[in-house]
């Protein structure tokens, strides 16, 4: 399988961001999350962060929900464009099934998740690995 790097869809600045880091489709907050791809690693430093944070009732998925949305908006350092997101949602660090055994929750410690819209990103080479 061949390795697809992508660039910002708006200026066309290498961000280093690769398929080999995308996250499985059949993930739990994979569901329902059309027009974006979650990646668990991406070069920081292409990327400047806001934090952003709503009080609201959410649900990620039927056993993830919360009140407090806490995200981070990734923009392209290079143009300012709005990429995607940082959610801290991933799976989670010490290989828990969540609290209660009932799934992720914001009480269990999780890795991030890089969440970028499929219209921001624009597709670069293929490379053979």
């Amino acid at each position: 399988m061949a390795e697809q790097k992508f660039s910002c869809g708006a200026c066309g600045t290498p961000l280093n961001v690769s398929s080999n880091d995308l996250y499985p489709p059949d993930m739990y907050f994979e569901a329902g999350n059309k027009g974006t791809l979650s990646f668990h690693t991406i070069d920081e430093s292409k990327f400047r962060q806001e934090p952003e944070s709503k009080i609201a009732p959410f649900f990620e998925t039927v056993n993830y929900w919360g009140i407090q949305r806490k995200r981070v908006k990734l923009l392209c350092n290079s143009c300012n464009t709005l990429v995607g997101y940082i959610y801290d949602d991933g799976p989670p660090v010490n290989g828990t099934t969540g609290q209660f055994h009932m799934g992720p929750s914001q009480v269990v410690p999780r890795y991030p998740r890089y969440r970028m819209k499929i219209k921001a990103l624009r597709q670069g080479e293929k490379l053979a690995y």
